[in-house]
């Protein structure tokens, strides 16, 4: 039986980089599985007490290696790494941005590895102990076995039979049911994977537009201060280049005029080029709006598929009682064939000795 509450897995630790996958057919080969940096995120799955690292492309799960105690995450450069998974039958690759990023996935591989060595030193103890358990019950259901072996075939019997049928058949439906409802609640799992995959994503894009906002308004006052004082030097420049001409110089004073204006120009062109990193910026805040937009829409859809679970754990819980049911009466169908089976044996022993007492009774 299915456990009745499925706890969803959780994410403990997220980060950026290029997957590569080892080529099946030379083995030396790196084969890109992203075309770009997608997220790569360790999960806890509570229920089985193992961790798993996950990465999602569209709709296409690029890593699903669930990590043991005798993997190893090897650095084979300043910025990538790899480890190599028997379960898949690959080795994948980690190419990182930064090398602090490869340092600190590299690290919480490690602290996963260790809780995952532990948590399987606990299910040992656990498989010990049934394994007793396992082996005090084992004479008696020997001797159940050998019983079931001895006795005699079932005959055709038309109501016993009936209901074997009718078990039989509701068994085999109850089954498929089953079935389908493990693969919706396998969708959901994968559809919530990819939100979940999603939000980090622009939770990572929030954090970096936050930052480059803060960096750009404590970058602003500064440029409005060289505007001012830019502004104050064109103006000063301007006079100077009033009064030359006022005056109508000639000879060094047409040198400085030209020196000025040359001047003038360059201070102009900065002031527009200051202008459009102004323009820039503020583009982004209203990115950054977007963004933020964007992000509450896959919260309020994790929501709902989380919704969704709920109901798909509330129809596999009523799948689980019908079932029950179901093998119950299976159960009682069974012990009623027994019972007639056992009352058709006395009923041929007696026909047998009713035969040869016939037999003995015609040959005198």
């Amino acid at each position: 039986m299915y456990p009745l509450h499925r706890e969803r897995e959780q994410p403990i630790f997220s980060t950026r980089a290029h997957v590569f996958q080892i080529d099946p057919a030379t083995k030396r080969n790196w084969i890109p599985a992203s075309k770009h940096a997608v997220t790569v995120s360790f999960f806890y799955d509570a229920n089985r007490h193992a961790y798993r690292i996950i990465s999602v492309g569209g709709t296409k799960a690029i890593i699903n290696s669930t990590v043991s105690a005798n993997m190893t995450f090897t650095k084979t450069s300043q910025k990538f790494g790899q480890w190599a998974d028997s379960r898949a039958n690959t080795v994948y690759g980690l190419g990182f941005a930064t090398e602090q990023q490869l340092h600190q996935f590299a690290e919480r591989f490690k602290e996963v590895k260790e809780a995952a060595r532990l948590a399987r030193e606990k299910s040992q103890d656990k498989m010990e102990l049934s394994a007793a358990a396992l082996s005090i019950a084992a004479p008696q259901f020997s001797q159940d076995l050998s019983d079931e072996l001895q006795s005699p075939p079932v005959m055709c019997v038309n109501g016993p039979e009936d209901k074997l049928f009718r078990s039989q058949s509701a068994d085999i439906t109850l089954s498929s049911e089953k079935e389908r409802i493990k693969k919706m609640l396998s969708e959901g799992s994968i559809c919530e994977m990819n939100l979940e995959s999603e939000l980090f994503t622009l939770q990572d894009s929030n954090a970096k537009l936050v930052a480059a906002l803060h960096e750009a308004n404590a970058n602003v006052e500064q440029w409005k201060k060289q505007l001012v004082a830019y502004q104050e030097e064109t103006d000063r420049l301007r006079d100077q280049v009033a009064d030359l001409e006022a005056h109508g110089g000639q000879g060094p004073s047409d040198m400085l005029k030209d020196e000025l204006t040359q001047s003038l120009e360059e201070l102009e062109n900065l002031l527009r080029a200051k202008d459009e990193e102004i323009r820039i910026l503020q583009s982004k805040k209203s990115n950054f709006h977007e963004l933020e937009r964007e992000r509450e829409e896959a919260i309020h859809r994790l929501q709902e598929l989380e919704m969704r679970n709920v109901e798909l754990e509330r129809r596999v819980q009523n799948s689980e009682q019908t079932l029950a049911s179901a093998l119950e009466d299976r159960e009682r169908a069974e012990n009623e064939v027994q019972r007639v089976v056992q009352i058709l044996d006395v009923k041929i022993f007696d026909l047998n000795d009713l035969r040869q007492s016939l037999v003995k009774l015609i040959s005198k």
